[in-house]
């Protein structure tokens, strides 16, 4: 089974991805354990303070190392993590193969990022790796954590009910998916393409590769030719 302890100075902006459709089934089944943790009560100040300004002035504050440091230091006594990964503009930009490579982890730690930013020494001696979801700026981490957990959960056996399903998403083999259809085979005048209904799946199969590769050179050229 999957531990995700995902850390954050705001919860309720990411309890609802984990409470309903498959993120909430996933749970169920007992493949992954989603545990939420609000920073603040890791806070030693009496108003649970998490964010402070900045060394050298300038606008917007900064996340407090000691917070995140008691968080940390508290969960890392109960499991050993496979990896503590911050949410971060700046980090590895987010991938298929990167996810399918975290889903076969066991025990995983996601700092949620907020305001400024965190106190590089958190960068610097507590997490081993910063993913970035794309390049733009959000509110805050939680969104990308959530991002993260959800692309990473569905592709632990037994959480999606066709198992093979996650093999043919896109992205998997560096290709976009091809077009699907289901009924009605004519609607309006605009017709499932033949071979679909052909039932000879070697036929079907070769052309869902075809669309694949044509889809994939004009939609996002380059893609195909990664190394």
């Amino acid at each position: 089974m999957m531990h995700i302890d995902i850390i954050t100075c705001l919860p309720r902006l990411i309890e609802s991805p984990f409470s309903d459709s498959i993120l909430k089934r996933a749970q169920a089944k007992g493949l992954v354990t989603v545990n939420i943790i609000d920073l603040r009560q890791y806070a030693t100040t009496k108003h649970q303070v998490t964010d402070d300004y900045a060394f050298g002035g300038g606008a917007g504050m900064v996340m407090m190392i000691e917070p995140i440091d008691n968080c940390i230091s508290h969960l890392k006594t109960q499991r050993t993590y496979d990896d503590i990964i911050y949410t971060s503009p700046d980090g590895e930009k987010l991938n298929q193969s990167m996810v399918n490579k975290l889903s076969l982890k066991k025990n995983l730690i996601l700092l949620c990022g907020h305001y400024k930013g965190v106190d590089e020494r958190v960068r610097e001696h507590l997490i081993t790796r910063e993913i970035s979801i794309g390049d733009y700026v959000l509110s805050g981490g939680e969104l990308a954590a959530a991002v993260i957990a959800d692309a990473v959960i569905r592709l632990i056996p037994g959480v999606l009910s066709d198992g093979t399903s996650a093999l043919t998403d896109s992205f998997q083999d560096d290709l976009i998916a091809p077009p699907v259809y289901t009924r009605p085979a004519d609607y309006k005048g605009w017709q499932v393409p033949e071979v679909l209904l052909s039932g000879h799946q070697a036929k079907i199969e070769e052309w869902r590769h075809v669309q694949s590769l044509e889809r994939t050179q004009k939609r996002r050229p380059g893609l195909d030719r990664k190394p």
